[in-house]
């Protein structure tokens, strides 16, 4: 008895397993992973609204819906997808009747951007003599690198009203000086090309003036005003380049009511539209 009483108490430990715990909880990094993408895709479109033009957003466009040779409506030239190039329009359609800006199809012929058809027939002939205007003040762009400059500023497109021609600033290039209606030679560059190009048709012209928002901290807002100025400013130097005054009907200030992209203080939005407008219909 004495020998056995010094023996240390044996002590049984039962640890308790559960089969399955292993890997839980986890699920939250996909989920967050996913959302991080989304985001970087969602600021990567941001960015690319406020740093591309009209145009070149429209090139992005197309470039991710291509159409293959197999449609009615094709690209053009060799490949797999019928074209040189996405943004080609120098080659011949190889299949179908070709979709590109200088050779529109029959239901395209009379459809500007904002996809609505012409009320008639009639339209034709006047579409027609809009595109032909649209490529020529393009094709101008390639004699010299101070017109290709000068296109920059440039974004055109077919409507039920007429062919609007779109002149905008660009960062570090403005069509006037700094809050005035005096024309920079930027301007009046674009005006001498502009006169020379809507000679070709003898459709009135309709000038719109529009302007970025100024601060709503100013006493004095003067967005009206400096609008309808810088459109009848553009009026004075087409009329001094040689256009006649008779063609011009209108001349209006849209202030900052009409803003061509998002952020309504961004100075894409100082522009002036020429339209030229139908006769027919």
């Amino acid at each position: 008895m004495g020998a056995h009483s010094n023996a240390a108490p044996v002590i049984i430990k039962r640890k308790k397993i559960v089969a399955g715990d292993g890997h839980h909880g986890g699920a939250w990094k996909v989920a967050y992973a996913d959302f991080v993408t989304a985001m970087m895709a969602f600021f990567l479109l941001m960015w690319l609204l406020n740093a591309t033009t009209e145009k070149q957003r429209k090139g992005i466009a197309e470039y991710f819906s291509p159409t293959v040779p197999l449609a009615r409506i094709s690209g053009g030239g060799e490949g797999t997808l019928g074209g040189d190039s996405m943004f080609s329009e120098m080659t011949m359609a190889r299949t179908g009747t070709g979709g590109t800006n200088m050779r529109p199809t029959e239901a395209r012929l009379s459809r500007g951007e904002t996809g609505l058809s012409d009320r008639g027939a009639d339209h034709d002939s006047e579409t027609a003599a809009f595109q032909e205007v649209e490529t020529a003040l393009l094709a101008r762009g390639g004699e010299s690198m101070t017109q290709r400059n000068l296109l920059r500023h440039v974004v055109t497109r077919v409507t039920d009203e007429g062919l609007v021609i779109e002149l905008f600033d660009i960062e570090g290039a403005t069509l006037f000086e700094d809050e005035s209606d005096a024309p920079t030679e930027l301007l009046t560059a674009l005006a001498q090309m502009l006169t020379r190009v809507l000679g070709l048709v003898r459709n009135p012209v309709a000038i719109g003036g529009h302007v970025a928002a100024q601060p709503v901290v100013r006493a004095n807002n003067t967005v009206w005003g400096l609008s309808a100025d810088r459109a009848d400013a553009l009026r004075r130097l087409l009329e001094a380049k040689g256009m006649p005054s008779a063609r011009i009907e209108r001349v209006t200030g849209h202030a900052d009511r009409e803003p061509s992209i998002r952020n309504p203080m961004s100075p894409r939005n100082n522009r002036l539209e020429i339209v030229l407008l139908r006769t027919e219909g």
